[in-house]
């Protein structure tokens, strides 16, 4: 049905275009290097023969596969352009890997491999295509390869018409990765009653359930003077902001928590003695568990306050999104097509919650229900990052599939 050829080179030409956000940016897109990846994408969409292309000013790339079916729900599919920022994405070179078990050496030189002792869910891939960084940057599949799944689903469905599938609409998208990429998505020109992003990792996932998530930012300002007449005088902002770390219970932590289990992430320090910065995010699944998560930041910050009388200390902390299971159970049918679509290709649909957010948290807010489905990826945001291109094949199966559940049902 699919040339795994077509993915290898589609995933490759994306992935070598930079694309990387910043959240320091307050333009829209926060890079301009985005629409180096739009430009592209709207031209392939537009040979392709697909209708109402649009492009705006702030990233956000529409476009119609227009169907028969005028009684037909309208589907859409989204994925977004943008890299991680806490690894480097310039000057990408994705490997292509026959795998047949082992490590994987990704670079002589600087001695980084992929190995199975670090990450054992490299058995299942044995047998498989992957694409792989070349250990010096990330590779991008999060989200290029869900771009390359819906473009190769939707022109499959173009050169193979079916007169029972409805009108489907695609969006690519800016700044997912730093929070911001349905700030500006206009639902309504979108014309979608539901959609998918294809933002996932391995094979079935399928996910309706996100964290509920806060961004924070804790500022704590000192007294810097020479450390020879110190005493009684300097406050340490580094010191009280270790002090501040270690009120946190350190099993309660990403890297100690799984499933619905939420957290405290520190995120990044920067300091001298008069002023130190902490950020940190706030997850948690369970609303209630979330509203004590932040009442415990503050409590925090309140304590600490009061036992450094002599330092200021700032808190700053915003809602980033919220769990998309409360706007999409009502609509739980859209999971269930994409449950329907996996298991007659014979995937086992993994259903569980995303342990972070996709566009989806949001749009699902906004009035356009959206669970996440599987790319085939693994290991993202950093130089072990891998996708499978057997897998990636499934997701285009899994897409053309949904779409014509979609149809049939109407």
């Amino acid at each position: 049905m699919f040339m795994k050829e077509t993915l290898i080179e589609r995933l490759t030409r994306y992935t070598t275009i930079d694309t990387q956000s910043d959240a320091s940016s307050t333009t829209v897109p926060s890079t301009k290097k985005q629409f180096d990846l739009l430009n592209v994408l709207k031209e392939e969409l537009e040979t392709i023969g697909l209708e109402d292309i649009t492009l705006d000013e702030k990233g956000y790339l529409f476009a119609t596969l227009r169907g028969q079916n005028k009684n037909a729900k309208t589907v859409g599919f989204l994925a977004h352009v943008d890299t991680a920022t806490d690894f480097t994405g310039t000057n990408v070179k994705p490997q292509v890997v026959n795998y047949e078990g082992g490590d994987i050496l990704l670079n002589k030189e600087l001695d980084v491999s992929i190995t199975e002792a670090q990450f054992p869910a490299l058995k299942n891939y044995v047998g498989h295509t992957l694409m792989t960084t070349d250990g010096t940057t990330l590779l991008g599949a999060d989200n290029k390869a869900g771009i390359a799944e819906i473009i190769s689903a939707v022109e499959f469905l173009k050169n193979n018409p079916v007169d029972t599938l409805g009108d489907v609409r695609i969006a690519f998208t800016p700044d997912e990765e730093i929070g911001r990429g349905p700030h500006h998505f206009d639902v309504e020109k979108f014309g979608a009653d539901f959609a998918y992003t294809v933002d996932g990792g391995p094979v079935g996932e399928l996910q309706y359930e996100s964290f509920n998530a806060t961004g924070v930012k804790v500022i704590i300002h000192g007294t810097n003077v020479h450390p020879g007449t110190a005493k009684n005088v300097m406050v340490n902002s580094g010191r009280i902001a270790a002090e501040f770390i270690l009120q946190f219970d350190e099993k309660d932590t990403p890297e100690h928590t799984e499933g619905y289990e939420g957290f405290f992430h520190l995120m990044e320090i920067e300091g001298t003695t008069e002023k130190t910065v902490l950020e940190y995010i706030i997850r948690d699944h369970d609303k209630e568990k979330f509203e004590a998560r932040k009442i415990q930041m503050q409590d925090a910050v309140k304590a600490l306050q009061e036992k450094h009388t002599n330092a200021k200390i700032d808190l700053l902390m915003e809602d980033q999104y919220y769990n998309m299971k409360d706007k999409i159970e009502p609509h739980i049918e859209i999971v269930e097509y994409a449950k329907e679509a996996m298991e007659s290709l014979d995937i086992t649909p993994v259903i569980e919650p995303i342990r972070g957010g996709t566009d989806g948290s949001q749009l699902s807010y906004m009035g356009l229900p959206t669970p996440n489905i599987f790319t085939g990826g693994e290991n993202f945001h950093g130089k072990y990052e891998f996708a499978s291109i057997d897998d990636m094949e499934k997701s285009v199966k899994t897409i053309v599939e949904i779409i014509k559940l979609v149809g049939k049902d109407s």
